[in-house]
């Protein structure tokens, strides 16, 4: 099991790649080649990001005990 600080860090790193990858999109053409693939990426970054982000704030309550 990760730490907390682990986790926090994993989100940090990707959160940094998320950028990088949002920086490169931007000066491409809509009609690039290389817009579908780099929008893939980052839509699975947001996704670790998210899954990540759960586990540290993962739900409370009677229906998720």
């Amino acid at each position: 099991m990760r730490t907390e600080n682990q986790i926090q860090a994993k989100i940090n790193e990707l959160t940094l790649q998320s950028r990088s990858l949002e920086s490169r999109l931007a000066p491409l053409a809509e009609d690039s080649p290389q817009k579908d693939n780099l929008k893939a990426q980052l839509a699975r970054l947001e996704d670790m990001i998210m899954m990540l982000e759960w586990v540290l704030n993962a739900p409370t309550g009677k229906y998720h005990a």
